[in-house]
């Protein structure tokens, strides 16, 4: 009798422990094979299906041989989607093409089987630096936004997103972000150069968000989420607006999300910080620590420009939110190489630092990513105070041509095969040469997704389950091997 308790109380822990379920195999690969999809350095390879591998048995890999380990059983965070940010510089420049470019972009964006899939959106609320001008939706002193009207977003922004909307198929998971209150509710006069929001004025412009996305709604552009502000510690020449992290605190706590549930916007998805990953931590902690704040917050968005610094990206401080908060939503909310040249378009590197952060992002934890403008000029622009950037692809308005740099194909190799509520999967490599992340989709598909940044080609074996496929990343490669 003792022998049978025992050997209960064993079976017990070793379930809770997770030892039972390591033991029970759900995911088969009988007849099934991995299509690789490849986009390589020095090849006319874009997205390119470039052969198909087949699994065999091999119970254990050995440490002289490259591995890229796949547990489609150790499901982890589901996916909102991967998209980019639909401004009014994107759309005046949009708006420049012929009528034929204007599909090409929107069918290379959106289209899920001709182009790579987007399947979110992110706008801003007034403008922006990439704006034509710096413009308001109310007049100077208008507390009760009696004045308010987007008629400016009429003319190219508004048409814009609706284009991109019917490209996807109908619907974008969008979501909008505030670069600068209009200047008089702002403590330095300007919608420039920093300066805070008055208290005084913390309702009004509270009130201003619901406004805004009921606006939107009513024109037909549903609106999924919004963030506070977009990047609260940074002053800069363009529109801003400085929010320590106790400002959002309280902001979100005593204004904003009283004022979204209160006007049946409750369940519009709210994201604090908006900024740079240096600071995520802190930010994310003081905002979340705080239960009256954090019942109304459902993520925390983040960029990639720490490395102005000098630094390197910091995806460490991107895990420690997810292990500390793991309830919060985490979502990559811009990044874009900055300035712009156009002798550069044809640079490898700028594909390979979307391939990087992509990898490292969703890997800490991260359930959504969207680049910056989808869409810029030949200058890199337009941009009201010259902070010109790069984009996935670029109109040459002199010409009339579309110019794709390999970002595009590097973002595309995940958010093509990626789909909405994918889960990732637990993925690693057995040498750090190569990166890799793997998901499995709502149709059970799975993609696993290998970047090779070194100038040597690289054998390895896609190993799951006991089974493996020989395959080879390319010099400066990524692949997405497709297991179905």
């Amino acid at each position: 009798m003792r022998k049978k308790y025992l050997f209960a109380a064993i079976a017990i822990i070793a379930g809770q422990s997770g030892f039972a379920q390591s033991n029970t195999a759900k995911f088969n690969l009988a007849n099934k094979t991995a299509k690789v999809y490849t986009t390589a350095k020095g090849t006319d390879m874009k997205i390119s299906q470039s052969e198909t591998l087949k699994f065999s048995d091999k119970p254990q890999p050995v440490e002289t041989e490259v591995s890229i380990f796949v547990d489609p059983d150790k499901k982890l965070q589901t996916m909102v989607g991967f998209g980019g940010a639909l401004t009014d510089a994107s759309a005046e420049t949009f708006y420049k093409l012929s009528k034929d470019k204007q599909r090409e972009l929107m069918t290379a964006y959106f289209d899920k089987q001709k182009g790579i899939g987007y399947t979110m959106g992110r706008t801003h609320i007034q403008s922006s630096d990439f704006s034509s001008d710096s413009y308001s939706y109310v007049a100077d002193n208008d507390t009760e936004l009696k004045t308010f009207s987007v008629d400016h977003d009429k003319k190219y922004r508004i048409p814009f997103i609706k284009e991109a909307m019917a490209a996807a198929g109908g619907k974008l998971t969008m979501f909008v972000t505030p670069w600068s209150p209009p200047g008089w509710m702002k403590t330095n006069g300007s919608v420039l150069h920093g300066g805070k929001l008055k208290e005084q004025y913390a309702q009004n412009w509270a009130n201003f968000y619901v406004k805004f996305i009921n606006t939107y709604e009513k024109l037909g552009i549903p609106i999924w989420g919004l963030s506070v502000q977009n990047e609260p510690m940074a002053t800069q020449t363009w529109e801003s607006c400085i929010y320590t992290a106790n400002d959002e605190r309280v902001f979100i706590k005593k204004y904003l999300g009283p004022t979204l549930a209160k006007s049946g916007l409750g369940s519009k998805k709210l994201m604090g910080w908006d900024h740079n990953r240096d600071l995520l931590y802190q930010q994310a902690s003081t905002i979340l620590e705080d239960p009256d704040a954090a019942k109304y917050v459902w993520g925390i968005a983040f960029h990639w420009y720490e490395t102005w610094t000098g630094a390197g990206m910091n995806f460490e401080n991107v895990r420690r939110v997810h292990e500390a908060f793991p309830d919060t939503h985490l979502m990559f909310t811009e990044g874009c190489a900055e300035k712009f040249d156009f002798s550069r378009l044809n640079d490898w590197a700028l594909g390979e630092r979307y391939g990087y952060s992509m990898i490292n992002d969703l890997n800490a934890g991260t359930v959504g990513w969207t680049d910056w403008n989808i869409l810029l000029d030949e200058k890199g622009g337009p941009n009201h105070v010259g902070n010109y950037c790069f984009a996935p692809i670029h109109a040459d308005t002199r010409t009339g041509q579309l110019i794709y740099t390999n970002a595009y194909y590097y973002i595309g190799q995940i958010s093509k095969f990626v789909k909405p509520g994918a889960r990732r999967i637990a993925a690693s490599a057995s040498r750090d040469r190569l990166l890799t992340t793997a998901f499995v989709n709502p149709d059970g598909k799975v993609a696993v997704v290998v970047m090779n940044q070194t100038d040597e080609a690289i054998t390895y074996f896609l190993w799951i389950k006991g089974k493996a496929a020989k395959a080879n990343a390319l010099p400066h490669s990524i692949a997405t091997l497709m297991v179905d």
